[in-house]
């Protein structure tokens, strides 16, 4: 079984992710997680944090020369801005003035209630959306071992502020992907992606913030991945808890999402064919097989990959952490105030997008493994093989 745990808090000494069940033989190094790392910082929108630090990797175990070894993998980013927080932060004997003024819109006030806890540090520096970085390179690490097996995860905003990009009909995932990754929102669209700057400026004077939506789409997936027969094992469901798990996001949508509520069954599932398809893949080259020539389902039918790519959609809200601060109540005197601010983001959806990248990729590396795992890649390879064999004689 492939899980990981991540721990550390947004201004202490380091963020810390332990990896268990990774097969050996992968090529993983610092350069690859530090790529995706690097990424997550990018983007129109973002705020001060990023000019002061960039994250990068330390691996720590389960590594070596450039190999997994099969045993927990250890990742670790320092967070470079400690120096001005060690007291604040320490675990031993520090200072800190109490934080007593929760802000809407974050865990303040429902951790502290939860937890008992009258300094809302305890709860803010855990909850932020630093800890991503942490999942980021978890992400990495997993794509690396799905890269063997053709199967890329990719992601592109489609929308910030209002402002919606909608691809053109039969635009692969690698071009929409190849776009976005020269783009300073990661939206393939250049008009659109003029718009959305423009909103976040407004946003940005008017000390407000902006949400968005952004799509990830996993190629090259076998038949197969997740199951039918609990509902724990779903593939769909995995993948919209992983994405749901991120800060701040607050829907998801698999294929046609909410879309397939308001359309005819004749518009919304895809019929099946067999023979030549016209398009092969990482899997399945170019031989006579059962095929779709539509993707509503986007790629899970039943909780079980079917073949096609996978489309997913996520929804995230505005960062709550406003420069024109919202109304709340002090948790000591319990009179009202504007809320605090502390260091924030405009917009944060490009960022968001990769972050969903690295969530899927290790829920499609898990699902991947749970089928096919073996102690090494070699292993692996072996299984999975004999499992396109089998299916391409069905």
């Amino acid at each position: 079984m492939l899980r990981y745990l991540t721990g550390g808090e947004s201004h202490g000494r380091i963020l810390t992710a332990v990896i268990d069940g990774m097969p050996a033989g992968i090529g993983v190094s610092p350069s690859h997680i530090n790529r995706e790392l690097k990424r997550r910082q990018a983007g129109y929108g973002r705020g001060g944090r990023q000019r002061i630090e960039e994250d990068r990797v330390d691996i720590t175990s389960g590594v070596r020369f450039g190999k997994t070894l099969g045993s927990p993998i250890t990742l670790q980013i320092p967070n470079l801005d400690w120096e001005n927080w060690k007291e604040k932060m320490a675990a031993g004997k520090g200072s800190a003035a109490a934080v007593t003024r929760p802000r809407p819109g974050h865990a303040d006030l429902a951790g502290a209630l939860k937890y008992f806890s009258r300094d809302i540090r305890d709860i803010l520096e855990r909850s932020s959306a630093r800890e991503t970085a942490a999942r980021v390179a978890v992400g990495a690490a997993a794509k690396r071992m799905l890269a063997l097996f053709g199967i890329r995860v990719l992601s592109w905003v489609v929308g910030i502020g209002g402002v919606s990009y909608r691809a053109g009909a039969g635009e692969r995932p690698e071009e929409l992907f190849s776009r976005a990754e020269g783009s300073v929102l990661r939206c393939p669209g250049k008009t659109a992606t003029s718009k959305m700057k423009k909103i976040i400026d407004l946003a940005r004077n008017r000390g407000d913030s902006v949400g968005g939506v952004f799509e990830v789409a996993v190629t090259g997936v076998p038949p197969g991945l997740g199951s039918h027969a609990q509902w724990d094992r779903k593939l769909d469901g995995r993948l919209a808890m992983a994405l749901m798990g991120i800060q701040a996001i607050k829907a998801v949508e698999v294929g046609m999402g909410f879309e397939a509520s308001s359309t005819p069954g004749s518009g919304v599932h895809d019929e099946i064919f067999y023979g030549y398809s016209g398009k092969g893949c990482s899997y399945w080259p170019l031989e006579r097989r059962f095929f779709r020539k539509t993707n509503n389902a986007g790629g899970i039918e039943g909780g079980m990959s079917n073949g096609e790519p996978i489309l997913l959609r996520a929804a995230m809200k505005p960062i709550p952490t406003l420069y024109k601060p919202l109304r709340s109540a002090d948790l000591l005197t319990k009179r009202p105030f504007s809320a605090s601010v502390e260091r924030s983001d405009v917009c944060a959806v490009p960022a968001a997008s990769v972050v969903g990248e690295a969530v899927v990729a290790f829920e499609i590396a898990s699902s991947f493994l749970e089928k096919f795992g073996g102690d090494s890649i070699r292993e692996v390879r072996r299984n999975y093989r004999g499992y396109l064999k089998q299916i391409k004689s069905f």
